[in-house]
């Protein structure tokens, strides 16, 4: 199977805009998420797909990739699909260009949950155990079923937590994604589902068209960059992998 890595990268990010072309470490984000998921040498193309000439610039001028896409999309995934019919792949995968700290090892169970021909989309989840993020809607919850297929995805606390003498496994749904090329084109097709447009989480118009995600899960220690306290903190990860 041809393997090909998508990194949608929009500039104007609602919570912290232009965070892709802030410096970490010697490189700014956008960049080292680009440089790490090379390096894994997993895929037959990398690619940056963006709304923004700076960011174009920024990959194309160090040696990459980088295809400019319009300037309104949905989700990443609509933002991918357009530049995917251009690239001769059977698998897509999803990198988000806010994750620089990308995990070869994930990534290589990842891509061989499409053993099963099954599988249409899957993607990562790792469990955790801090309340405040487990509470917090920027961390987006997954729960599975007992064949690791996604049954529903949430800001909100899932499970619920009621019965007290049980303690339920909470997990993290980690932001990437790989799909056949034409259930990624497929998606495009479909309109914005009501889960969707509520939680504002994509994969949820997979769900509500029928089609589970097959979940992985790591336990590889990463650092998202989504709000600019972030930032320092994905500085200081950066420095841990140096020494």
């Amino acid at each position: 199977m041809k393997i090909a890595a998508f990194i949608p990268a929009r500039y104007g990010a609602t919570r912290f805009p232009a965070k892709l072309m802030q410096s970490l470490g010697n490189k700014t984000v956008i960049r080292q998420t680009y440089d790490n998921t090379v390096a894994t040498g997993l895929f037959d193309e990398v690619v940056v797909v963006t709304d923004s000439d700076i960011i174009f610039n920024e990959i194309v001028q160090h040696g990459g990739k980088a295809i400019m896409s319009k300037k309104e999309h949905e989700s990443g995934s609509d933002r991918i699909a357009e530049a995917v019919e251009l690239i001769d792949t059977d698998i897509v995968l999803n990198v988000q260009g806010d994750e620089p700290f990308v995990d070869k090892e994930t990534l290589q169970r990842l891509l061989a949950s499409f053993s099963n021909p099954e599988v249409q989309v899957a993607s990562v989840m790792k469990s955790f155990e801090d309340l405040s993020l487990i509470q917090n809607p920027n961390y987006v919850k997954v729960v599975v079923d007992k064949q690791m297929r996604s049954l529903l995805f949430s800001r909100s606390v899932i499970p619920f937590h009621r019965e007290q003498s049980f303690q339920p496994t909470y997990y993290e749904h980690i932001g990437i994604y790989a799909f056949r090329k034409q259930t990624l084109l497929a998606f495009t097709a479909w309109e914005m589902t009501p889960l969707e447009q509520a939680e504002k989480i994509e994969c949820l118009r997979y769900l509500e068209n029928g089609i589970s995600l097959q979940m992985v899960c790591t336990q590889a220690v990463s650092v998202k960059i989504d709000v600019p306290e972030d930032l320092p903190r994905a500085e200081a990860f950066l420095q841990s992998l140096n020494t």
